[in-house]
């Protein structure tokens, strides 16, 4: 095994700099790492800025001069929906994220489209409910939360990607007792998802 050379030791000195603050110790640094058994101890840890001390309170936990307990960002949309005590157990479903494709797209690849997740429009949502009619589901839905409750199932689904609660459909097959709720993502205007 090699000992640490000059030039690596410049290389991390030279990395720790970049990447920590200036330390208003560094003198003490510079006059220790003149001694090349004192350098050779640095290690990955060295790197970065220096870990923040026990009496200092980060700024991501202070609450502003409010008697709230909490702010609303820190509470998860469709927690009022959650019920603990609800002895109803949860329905099987499945989501499938849907894109429309057409021969241009398939063989040309004119639009740009390709088989990731960004250039989906919607979200199917299949959810089975043996035993249940159409007029037993009652069904809502907002921007990142489905809430489905009916007498036998109840299902608190907290959606992977934000949705237009308005434009969505659904549709009950009473054959396959199965509800699927079709929604279209909320997707950021770029070159894919021009809509």
């Amino acid at each position: 095994m090699e000992c640490l050379g000059v030039s690596s030791v410049q290389s991390l000195q030279a990395l720790s700099a970049l990447l920590s603050a200036q330390q208003e110790d560094d003198d003490d640094d510079d006059e220790d790492c003149k001694n090349l058994t004192a350098c050779a101890r640095l290690g990955p840890g060295h790197i970065g800025p220096p870990p923040k001390k026990d009496k200092e309170v980060s700024t991501a936990y202070v609450k502003k001069n409010s008697k709230d307990i909490w702010s609303e960002e820190e509470v998860a949309e469709g927690s009022q929906f959650d019920d603990l005590a609800d002895p109803r157990p949860q329905p099987e479903y499945e989501i499938i994220l849907k894109q429309s494709v057409g021969t241009e797209d398939l063989f040309l690849g004119l639009n740009g489209k390709d088989p990731s997740s960004m250039c989906c429009e919607a979200m199917l949502v299949k959810i089975k409910l043996p035993d249940t009619k159409a007029t037993d589901v009652v069904l809502d839905v907002k921007e990142k939360f489905l809430d489905l409750r009916t007498l036998k199932y109840k299902l608190g689904l907290h959606l992977p990607h934000p949705i237009h609660s308005h434009g969505g459909k659904a549709q009950f097959f009473s054959e396959r007792q199965e509800l699927e709720v079709t929604l279209p993502l909320k997707r950021p205007m770029d070159f894919i998802n021009m809509q």
